[in-house]
């Protein structure tokens, strides 16, 4: 059993969350299973998700969670070098709910266990019951047998915030001063424990995510560092586009920041799809009062700043959409190091999510 810190945190301990763009040891992933939120009994989602884990692979190991029930149809779906573990959880979003792993200088491993509420609980979350969720970070934690800090009294998700490794974490206010998540807390306390949690000193905030209805906001569709000091931010000109307004708005608001460091933020603009993504006719899903309600022609929130930044590769959402080849030149402008591979994700985007929703990295040690 992982042991459960309770008269310290990670930022008294010395432990801190790398940035993503530092070298990372594992990807972990959840096999999608739920009827309510994955059309066609989530075959088609199961596709997509193999196809993001192969596609991170050749960089990366890469780690299944799936629920017990699923565990053998899992397994025989994934090639052998993909481990998969039998876990409960209420949903497939691993951002969110497998714990967010720290490290420090002397090589150890512990993790960040979030409360997690299904991003609002019963104000406006987007399904119940989410108890195995909540209990996932902890299950795992155990299973790596490494230690853990519990936030009971403060609620937050992977997909809220972005790190540099250097000081600096990147939000919204959308997302993280919802009624749905610490009404109990303000502005100040809550940077007060992001700081605490992710051993950060300056938490950078824009107003608007692009998904109020899904996650109320989440950075990860947004805005991510690339390297420190520079930002990639979604962008568009048109103003008729559903995300128009939040993405010119975070582009104003990441041209004026300084990072912990000082350094003024260089930002870089990713285009949007030239059409949005809705759903699309006869989108065969159980509708059940234990989930959001999904319906034809809903705009999904198919982002193409929601890529996972793996080792040397950047793996990015497609959506067979006329601007996914430009998403892909601008990135390899940006990440000029990297390989960019680009990877089908409609089917994930149907369900509420995206590459960077699916993933949690958990970062290589210290030598």
């Amino acid at each position: 059993m992982s042991e459960l810190i309770q008269d310290s945190t990670p930022i008294d301990d010395g432990f801190y969350m790398p940035a993503e763009f530092e070298p990372l040891q594992k990807v972990w992933m959840i096999w999608p299973y739920r009827e309510d939120n994955w059309r066609q009994k989530a075959v088609p989602a199961k596709a997509a998700y193999k196809a993001v884990a192969m596609a991170i692979k050749p960089y990366c190991k890469v780690a299944v969670l799936v629920n017990p029930d699923d565990y053998q149809a899992c397994r025989d779906s994934l090639p052998a070098d993909i481990d998969v573990i039998s876990m409960p959880s209420n949903d497939a979003w691993a951002r969110d709910i497998v714990p967010t792993f720290l490290i420090n200088d002397a090589g150890e491993l512990r993790g960040c266990d979030w409360t997690f509420n299904a991003w609002g609980g019963d104000y406006d979350g987007l399904y119940a019951p989410w108890d195995d969720d909540d209990k996932l970070a902890a299950r795992l934690c155990d299973y790596l047998d490494i230690k853990r800090y519990r936030t009971e009294d403060f609620v937050l998700e992977g997909g809220a915030f972005h790190v540099d490794g250097e000081g600096t974490v990147l939000t919204t206010r959308m997302c993280l001063l919802s009624p749905g998540r610490n009404p109990h807390l303000n502005e100040t306390q809550i940077e007060d424990k992001l700081n605490t949690y992710l051993n950060t000193q300056k938490v950078l905030w824009i107003d608007d995510g692009i998904d109020p209805e899904e996650t109320t906001g989440h950075i990860d569709d947004i805005a991510c560092f690339a390297r420190p000091g520079e930002v990639v931010c979604l962008f568009t000109d048109d103003p008729n586009h559903p995300f128009f307004e939040a993405t010119q708005k975070a582009y104003k608001q990441l041209s004026n920041m300084t990072d912990a460091k000082g350094r003024p933020l260089t930002v870089h603009k990713l285009c949007c799809t030239q059409k949005p993504v809705t759903l699309p006719e006869n989108y065969d899903i159980v509708q059940s009062d234990d989930a959001k309600a999904r319906h034809t022609g809903d705009v999904c929130i198919a982002s193409y700043a929601n890529f996972l930044i793996c080792n040397e590769a950047i793996i990015v959402p497609q959506y067979d959409d006329i601007n996914d080849s430009l998403a892909i030149e601008q990135l390899e402008k940006i990440f000029p190091r990297h390989q960019v591979v680009g990877v089908q994700t409609k089917e994930i985007v149907f369900g509420g999510g995206n590459i960077h929703c699916i993933t949690q990295q958990q970062p290589a040690l210290k030598r």
